[in-house]
C-alpha cells in the first residue's frame, strides 16, 4: 500500500528529519509516495521557492521550476526540473553541501506532493494567468492562454467581440483540443450571441477535439468563454473572426439574415451560404420583410434558394421583386443560399428567422403559451412570433395571465425597450391590437377573424421574467330574448364540421335546429335548465349553451352563459370560466370573464343581424294605434 500524505503544515525531509522546511505553499509529505504521483494528472508548469525557516534572514534558498515530460499521465512520465535561481549564488565549494542536498531533494519531492495533493494547489500554481479581452478590429485572431502548449488549470478567460453597428461577426476555429466530457462538464469553450451575461444568448457548449462549425451573431457582438478546471490539461483552441461576411451556422431563437452590403447593392460574384438550426424537434420559420434582386424567368442568374433539408433536394428559388412567403422548415433545419453573377444586381434582402420555443404556430380551438425560459427570464435581442390559426368562422381571444417585461422608457412613457404586441391577423402588417410592456396585466384582446398574431420584441439589455398567455376560439354568436324564451343564431361555418346534435342548451335534448347557414336554438324559460336568478339587484333568467368539439376519446366543451332581463328583453352571452385548458394557471381562471357580448356576433354571416332587445311588444303597440285609428276613421265614417 502506497503511504497518503500526511497532515498539511510543514515540509519534513526524509533525509534530514531534524532540519526542518517551509515552503510557500505550507506541504507536509513522505517521498515514499513518489509512485503515487504518476498516476496523477499531469500539471502543467510549477514555480516554487525554498528557504530555510531556521536560518536567519538572507541565508540560502532555492527557486526551482517543475514540469511533467508529457501531455497524460504514465507510470514511465519523466520528471523535469529546472533551477531558476538560488540566492546567496554558492560557491564551487559549498555547491554540494547539506543545505543544497536538502534544498534538491524538497525540489523533487515538492512537485509529487502537489501531485497528489493537487487541486487546490494548482489553482495557486495558475493563478494570475491573464487572457480575454475585448476585439473591435475588423478581425482578429485569439486563442487560449499557452497555445500551443498545454493550458494552465483552473483559469477562466473572456472574449467580448464588437465590430460595426449592424454587422454580423463570424467566428471560425483553426484548431481545437479540450479535455472530453460527455455533457462539457469540466472544460470548455462556449460562444454567444452577444454579452455572455446572458444564458439566453449561448449559442452552444464545447470540448473534445472536433472543433465547432462557423458561427454568424444575429448582431454586431458576440463573446467567447474558456473554462478550464483543476485536471487534466490540453492544448488548447485557436480562433479568428471578422465582420460583414454572409454565411454561417446560426443556432440562436432568432435572428436576421441580409444579403452583403444591404440595403445598398449587392457585389457580383457573391455567395453566401446559411445553415438555421434549431434545437430538439422544433422546426424553423423565415419571414421575408424586403426582397429586391435580378429577375429572370426560372431565376438562373441572382436568386435566394431555401432549402428545407441537409441535401439540395426541395428547395425553392426566389428572384426579382416579388417577396417570398413565410417558409417553415420541414425538421429542425434550414437552409439559405444567396448567390450573385457576374453582372446586374439590386438592393437585396432582408429576412428574420424564428425557431424553437421563439415561434410556434397554434391551430388548436385552445391552448396556452409563454416566453422563453418562462418563468427564468427571457433572453435578449429576441423577435418572437406566435401565429394562432383557427378555422374560419372563429375569432381569438387572448388572456393574460402574467405579464412582466421591461419598463417604459422614462423619458417617452412609451415602450421604447422590451415590449409584447398582438396583430390582428398572421402577420406584422395587420392592425396593431396593443402594445405592452412593464408588469401590468392588459386585458383581453379579441381579433375581428380567425388569425392573431404574438410577438415579442427584447433589446440587447435588461431581462424580466417575460409573460404567459391563454387564447379560446371564441364562437361568434347572435343571442335574444323576449319576455318568455330565448333565441340563439350561430353560423354554421363557425362550428363546421359539428352536427346540430352538438350544440345544445342546458341538457341535449335542447339541441340546436338547421335554418339555412345558421344553427338555430328557441327555448322557453320553463324548459333547456334555465332558472331564474337575481345579479345587480335585478331579475335576470340564466342558462348554458354547450358546444361539444370531444373527439377521438377527448372531452373539450365549450360553455357559455346566456342571460336575459326580460323586462329589458335585453340578452348577453358570456364565456364560462374553464381550468380544463388552463393547465397550470387555472388559478387565475378569473381573468377568462367575458367583459362585454357586444362584439361576439359581429362575424356571423348571412342575414341575420344581432338582436339585443325584443320588438314583439313594439309590433303589438303599433298594431293596437293602426287599429284605434282605422276605428275612429269608421266612426267618422259612419256619421257623415
Amino acid at each position: 500500500m502506497v503511504p497518503s500524505a500526511q497532515t498539511l503544515g510543514e515540509f519534513v525531509s526524509p533525509r534530514k528529519q531534524s532540519e526542518q522546511m517551509e515552503t510557500q505553499m505550507h506541504l507536509e509529505v513522505d517521498c515514499a509516495v513518489i509512485e503515487a504521483a504518476r498516476q496523477r494528472p499531469p500539471l502543467d508548469i510549477l514555480t516554487a521557492t525554498l528557504r530555510d525557516s531556521s536560518a536567519p534572514t538572507g541565508s540560502k534558498g532555492l527557486q526551482s521550476r517543475w514540469q511533467e515530460g508529457a501531455s497524460s499521465p504514465r507510470q514511465d512520465t519523466p520528471w523535469k526540473f529546472e533551477t531558476l535561481k538560488s540566492w546567496p549564488a554558492p560557491s564551487s565549494a559549498d555547491l554540494r553541501g547539506p543545505d543544497e542536498e536538502m534544498l534538491e531533494e524538497l525540489v523533487f519531492c515538492l512537485p509529487l506532493a502537489v501531485a497528489l495533493l493537487g487541486p487546490d494547489l494548482r489553482a495557486q500554481a495558475t493563478k494570475g494567468v491573464k487572457c480575454g479581452g475585448v476585439l473591435s478590429a475588423p478581425s482578429g485572431n485569439f486563442s487560449s492562454p499557452n497555445f500551443p502548449g498545454l493550458y494552465p488549470y483552473n483559469t477562466e478567460c473572456s472574449w467580448l467581440i464588437v465590430v460595426a453597428e449592424g454587422s454580423s461577426v463570424l467566428l471560425t476555429f483553426h484548431a481545437f483540443d479540450l479535455e472530453y466530457h460527455d455533457t462539457c462538464g469540466f472544460d470548455f469553450l462556449e460562444i454567444y450571441n452577444g454579452a455572455s451575461g446572458d444564458q439566453g444568448n449561448l449559442l452552444g457548449r464545447f470540448c473534445g477535439r472536433v472543433p465547432p462549425p462557423p458561427f454568424t451573431s444575429s448582431w454586431h457582438v458576440m463573446s467567447v468563454v474558456f473554462h478550464s478546471d483543476k485536471h487534466v490539461a490540453s492544448r488548447g483552441f485557436s480562433a479568428g473572426y471578422q465582420k460583414d461576411v454572409c454565411g454561417g451556422v446560426l443556432t440562436g431563437l432568432s435572428g436576421v439574415l441580409v444579403s452583403p452590403e444591404y440595403p445598398n447593392n449587392y457585389p457580383n460574384n457573391a455567395e453566401c451560404h446559411w445553415v438555421i438550426r434549431a434545437a430538439g424537434p422544433a422546426t424553423v420559420k423565415l419571414v421575408f420583410v424586403d426582397f429586391q434582386m435580378e429577375g429572370s424567368e426560372q431565376c438562373t442568374y441572382d436568386y435566394v434558394a431555401v432549402l428545407g433539408g441537409p441535401g439540395p433536394t426541395q428547395g425553392h428559388h426566389y428572384c426579382g421583386s416579388a417577396r417570398p412567403p413565410t417558409l417553415v422548415s420541414l425538421g429542425h433545419e434550414l437552409q439559405v443560399v444567396f448567390k450573385s453573377d457576374f453582372n446586374i444586381g439590386g438592393r437585396g434582402f432582408k429576412a428574420y428567422y424564428f425557431s424553437g420555443e421563439c415561434q410556434e404556430e397554434y391551430t388548436a380551438v385552445q391552448g396556452n403559451f409563454s416566453s422563453p425560459q418562462y418563468p427564468s427570464p427571457y433572453p435578449n435581442n429576441l423577435r418572437c412570433h406566435w401565429t394562432i390559426r383557427l378555422p374560419p368562422g372563429y375569432r381569438v381571444k387572448v388572456f393574460f395571465l402574467d405579464l412582466e417585461l421591461e419598463e417604459p422608457s422614462s423619458l417617452t412613457r412609451t415602450c421604447d425597450f422590451d415590449h409584447l404586441a398582438a396583430f390582428d391577423g398572421a402577420s406584422e402588417e395587420a392592425p396593431l391590437l396593443g402594445n405592452w410592456c412593464g408588469h401590468h396585466l392588459p386585458p383581453p384582446v379579441t381579433s375581428s377573424h380567425n388569425q392573431l398574431l404574438i410577438v415579442l420584441r427584447t433589446d440587447r439589455s435588461t431581462t424580466r421574467r417575460g409573460f404567459s398567455v391563454a387564447y379560446i376560439g371564441v364562437v361568434p354568436m347572435n343571442v335574444s330574448c323576449s319576455r318568455t324564451d330565448f333565441q340563439i343564431l350561430i353560423s354554421a361555418q363557425a362550428l363546421a364540421p359539428l352536427e346540430r346534435t352538438k350544440v345544445y342548451l342546458g341538457s341535449r335534448s335542447c339541441a340546436a335546429q338547421e335554418m339555412g347557414s345558421n344553427f338555430r336554438i328557441q327555448a322557453r324559460f320553463d324548459t333547456c335548465g334555465t332558472e331564474s336568478q337575481r345579479r345587480n339587484n335585478t331579475s335576470v333568467i340564466v342558462s348554458v349553451l354547450y358546444i361539444d368539439f370531444s373527439a377521438g376519446g377527448q372531452e373539450d366543451t365549450h360553455e357559455y352563459e346566456v342571460r336575459c332581463e326580460p323586462r329589458r328583453k335585453e340578452a348577453s352571452v358570456h364565456l364560462l370560466s374553464s381550468s380544463r385548458w388552463l393547465g397550470p394557471y387555472a388559478a387565475t381562471a378569473e381573468h377568462l370573464q367575458e367583459a362585454s357580448p357586444r362584439d361576439e356576433a359581429e362575424a356571423l354571416e348571412g342575414p341575420v343581424a344581432m338582436v339585443a332587445q325584443d320588438t314583439s311588444d313594439v309590433v303589438f303597440l303599433g298594431l293596437c294605434i293602426l287599429a284605434g285609428v282605422l276605428m275612429v276613421v269608421a266612426i267618422v265614417v259612419l256619421m257623415l
